[in-house]
């Protein structure tokens, strides 16, 4: 595991497994840790279910904003199955260890999802700033096929970008240490445990995080410096809540994932105790996707009523 000596060559085959970080050492925390994780699990699956099956069941609801938002719900439930189930059959099985196969696996699916939820966000951003700026011209623009095409494209992009850090980590030689500081393989972090030089990796590294993390920032805030310049126009202060209210869940989303996942980066690269960035991970990680229902449904009344329709339909 450890970083080689000239008489010592090593590879990546002697790499077989890694060492997540525990959340906590106590062993009286352990089964509160397991059951918090599990409920907030089951809600933001549940939660993230209701979302899709209301926009599916409900024909006002076929619309492309929430076309998008089904995606997105469809996008939190595969980017919190991605580790939350392996961190609850860790803290049951007293267990830190994945396999090498296991963590480049977890780490190309966690960069899948949480890039089309990147990709998302922004596609939902330019989706309001159409409905907004040019109403006239909505419906021809955001056609279904050229809403499928954007989902399609936030895909293959997510997917070229959990590719890339799959490479970089394939490029790895040798390793320092075999302890992950995180409880998930992180895409950021599997780099820092290299021994050997990073310096063509981090340059990937950076070019992917100006690509897949500065671009879809600059597109989301475009759009929003557009909208309400649009908004500002609006004679009557009715007009202008009304314009704003359609933007406001999303908004609310945009500043929540961002603002996790930038506090999370920050404070493991920041902090010197390892679990403090483990918990600002959590937070982005498993809280955000688990909020987002709530966000969406709380302030929508379109929402609501579809699943006013559904509880009805089951009943």
């Amino acid at each position: 595991f450890f970083c080689p000596n000239r008489a010592d060559p090593r590879n990546l085959t002697d790499v077989s497994e890694f060492l997540l970080l525990e959340l906590s050492e106590d062993p009286e925390l352990q089964p509160v840790l397991a059951g918090l994780f599990l409920s907030m699990y089951l809600v933001t699956v549940l939660g993230n279910l209701l979302i899709i099956l209301a926009v599916s069941s409900d024909s006002h609801l076929h619309t492309p904003m929430y076309f998008f938002l089904s995606n997105l719900s469809l996008t939190d439930i595969g980017f919190t199955s991605t580790t939350v189930p392996k961190v609850i059959v860790d803290i049951q099985t007293h267990s830190r260890v994945i396999s090498y196969v296991g963590c480049l696996t977890q780490m190309s699916l966690f960069a899948v999802f949480g890039g089309m939820e990147d990709m998302l966000l922004s596609v939902m951003a330019y989706d309001r700033f159409v409905a907004i700026c040019y109403p006239l011209y909505y419906p021809v623009i955001m056609n279904p096929c050229f809403c499928g095409f954007l989902v399609l494209l936030s895909f293959f992009l997510s997917l070229l970008d959990s590719q890339l850090h799959n490479w970089i980590a394939l490029q790895i030689t040798c390793f320092k240490d075999a302890e992950i500081p995180n409880f998930f393989c992180d895409p950021s972090q599997l780099p820092h445990l290299a021994c050997c030089d990073t310096f063509t990796n981090n340059i990937v590294m950076y070019f992917l995080a100006a690509i897949f993390g500065f671009l879809p920032i600059l597109g989301i805030l475009f759009s929003y410096y557009k909208i309400v310049s649009s908004i500002l126009r609006v004679p009557s202060s009715g007009g202008r809540y009304k314009a704003f209210s359609t933007c406001g869940s999303h908004l609310s989303v945009v500043c929540l994932f961002y603002g996790t996942g930038v506090g999370g980066y920050l404070s493991s690269d920041v902090s010197s105790y390892p679990r403090k960035g483990a918990v600002a991970s959590v937070m982005y990680t498993v809280v955000t996707p688990m909020l987002n229902p709530f966000i969406y449904s709380l302030r929508n009344r379109d929402i609501q009523s579809a699943l006013r329709q559904l509880q009805a339909r089951i009943l």
